[in-house]
């Protein structure tokens, strides 16, 4: 599995390349084709980012993650 940095990531957030990522729990998900991540945000959170802090205060829980493909890990 391929292996990518934060700012890596940052790069896949929608506008500066046309993937649309976020990491989750040291995994990273391409959300690309959600229709709820348009333009690389998501009602308050925005991609090419770490989101598993912000997973506390969403009103789903963390088996959304299982509906899209892991891409690969997020090192620190």
């Amino acid at each position: 599995m391929k292996i990518y940095t934060k700012s890596q990531l940052a790069l896949r957030n929608g506008i500066e390349m046309s993937n649309v990522w976020i990491a989750w729990n040291g995994m990273i998900y391409d959300v690309s084709r959600s229709k709820l991540w348009r333009k690389g945000e998501h009602y308050e959170h925005w991609a090419g980012q770490d989101l598993t802090d912000e997973l506390k205060d969403a009103p789903h829980t963390e088996n959304v993650f299982d509906k899209f493909e892991v891409v690969g890990k997020l090192t620190d």
